[in-house]
């Protein structure tokens, strides 16, 4: 077969080539007309949310925004999907490079002689014989290529370029989850603070409604008892503020994780918590399609399995190579590349299975049912994103309509607490009825401190539902995929390079 005849057939190939399989549609999603949570409820929301600044720029907090920005440094678990994603490029690399021929190179140098004197002559590896010893050398360079008939190999690039898509979701999935816990911690880390606070502050109280019982007391109006709750009161309070620091100092260590420093270097000093809850708009539900790196993640991977169905279906066609190879040998090396010691060669072969039990059909059905199971897997991943969004929604509205009916309670318990000392003070009531109106007045202050700790953290989850302003488009797309590299958390173009320097890469490190 000449080169003329060999190169035509390649060409006839490559123009006849096809891709076998279903091309990738993405399937239907349940997604809802409007949020039902949503309904009604109409609460201020700050010009920052939804714009272009930091999500968490929305609490005006400036101790949480030098937290947050430490997290795309050095938080670890950030660190490791910043790692799977180049680890994901390597591997479109790896399939792009079996779109081309390969390559490869040999050299020897040999003497060969007999043990004794024969006369039966030797072959050597030029082809020629001899009966002495003889130096032989050769040098030889050979290349092959598979031409991608079927779309086989253009499948698995365009398979591991929606890997590697949802490898970027994944990553900016997990520095949304790094900073939506580290927003949570502080702010329950502030709600330690401030009810220790609140306790310190009934100790001092306690401390004085002790000193007035035992005045009277020593005056005689009143009884020990009533000196003894009093204290018992007191150093209740006193341990309950003391445990708080038990709590605190696991948040602390928490946070410290999650910026990756030890939690022995690390500290937050006390400081008052952020009394007021901004919420971003959830705007319309198909937009969470895009703007969840979750969903995103999970339609990426469905499309990479897409492409594995069709890879299952070439295996039924013959695989075609062509290949050429040119060398030369000789027994003198000044004479090695002389036209007349040139050996070459050039042709094709053609592999088929013609049985395998089965094993074809088999990988295809089990192509098919990976497929079902991530398209399975991406409608309930935005069933949960829904949920967890109308989740937060409910929780907000409900929250805020508790904390006002709480706000007046908390007044309202105060103002007994009051009524009732002087009650006790005028000799109408027992000290048993002063403890238990500070107990209620001090009871009610926790709980509408829960419940603003619990309405922040409905905030941030809500915000972290909606993709906390992350939005598909920052995605590469998939051609493009491998000209961006990640840095402190985001994608950013790499340096651009010719596309022959990296055929000839050499990383031996």
């Amino acid at each position: 077969m000449s080169a003329r005849i060999v190169v035509a057939a390649a060409a006839a190939l490559l123009v006849a080539s096809c891709k076998v399989g279903p091309d990738y549609v993405r399937p239907s999603a349940p997604i809802p007309m409007h949020y039902r949570a949503a309904r009604g409820w109409r609460l201020a929301t700050p010009r920052l949310a939804g714009s272009n600044q930091p999500w968490w720029a929305v609490y005006h907090d400036r101790v949480l925004d030098r937290l947050m920005r430490q997290i795309d440094i050095s938080n670890q678990n950030l660190k490791q999907a910043e790692a799977a994603y180049r680890v994901s490029l390597t591997l479109v690399a790896q399939a792009e490079a079996q779109l081309y021929p390969t390559g490869t190179t040999s050299g020897a140098a040999q003497r060969t002689g007999p043990l004794a004197p024969s006369t039966v002559p030797m072959t050597l590896a030029s082809g020629r014989t001899s009966l002495g010893t003889v130096n032989e050398f050769s040098l030889n360079g050979a290349a092959s290529w598979t031409p991608d008939i079927w779309g086989k190999i253009q499948r698995l690039v365009t398979s591991q370029q929606a890997n590697a898509q949802a490898s970027a979701a994944d990553l900016a999935a997990a520095r949304l989850s790094a900073q939506a816990s580290l927003a949570t911690d502080y702010f329950t880390l502030r709600a330690t603070d401030e009810q220790k606070r609140l306790l310190d502050s009934a100790v001092v109280a306690f401390t004085e409604s002790l000193k007035i019982t035992q005045n009277q007391y020593a005056a005689g109006n009143a009884a020990l008892a009533s000196v003894l709750q009093a204290k018992t009161q007191l150093e209740q309070t006193q341990a309950q503020a003391i445990n708080t620091g038990v709590a605190r100092a696991q948040l602390e260590h928490a946070i410290a994780v999650l910026i990756g420093k030890p939690p022995g270097d690390f500290s937050i000093a006390a400081a008052p918590m952020p009394s007021r809850v901004p919420v971003t708009p959830p705007g319309i539900p198909s937009a969470l399609l895009e703007r969840n790196p979750s969903i995103a993640a999970a339609e990426r991977t469905m499309a990479a399995e897409n492409e594995q169905i069709g890879i299952a279906i070439a295996a039924y066609y013959p695989d075609i190579t062509l290949s050429a190879s040119l060398g030369v040998a000789s027994t003198l090396a000044r004479n090695l590349f002389n036209a007349s010691n040139t050996i070459w060669a050039i042709g094709s072969s053609v592999d088929e299975t013609i049985f395998d039990a089965g094993l074809r059909a088999a990988m295809v059905q089990e192509a098919r049912a990976t497929y079902d199971e991530d398209v399975a897997m991406y409608r309930q991943t935005v069933l949960t994103a829904f949920q967890q969004v109308e989740d937060q929604l409910a929780a907000l509205r409900i929250l805020a309509e508790q904390q006002v009916a709480e706000d007046a309670t908390v007044r309202d318990a105060r103002q007994a607490e009051r009524l009732t000392l002087n009650q006790y003070l005028a000799g109408t009531v027992a000290y048993t009825s002063v403890i238990v109106a500070q107990t209620t007045a001090l009871t009610n202050e926790e709980s509408a401190l829960t419940i603003l700790q619990n309405r922040l953290a409905a905030s941030v989850a809500l915000i972290s539902a909606l993709g906390g302003g992350w939005n598909a488009g920052e995605v590469p797309e998939a051609p493009e995929i491998v000209n961006y590299q990640p840095e402190n958390g985001r994608l950013v173009p790499a340096p651009r390079r010719p596309w022959f320097e990296r055929l000839f890469e050499w990383d031996l490190w």
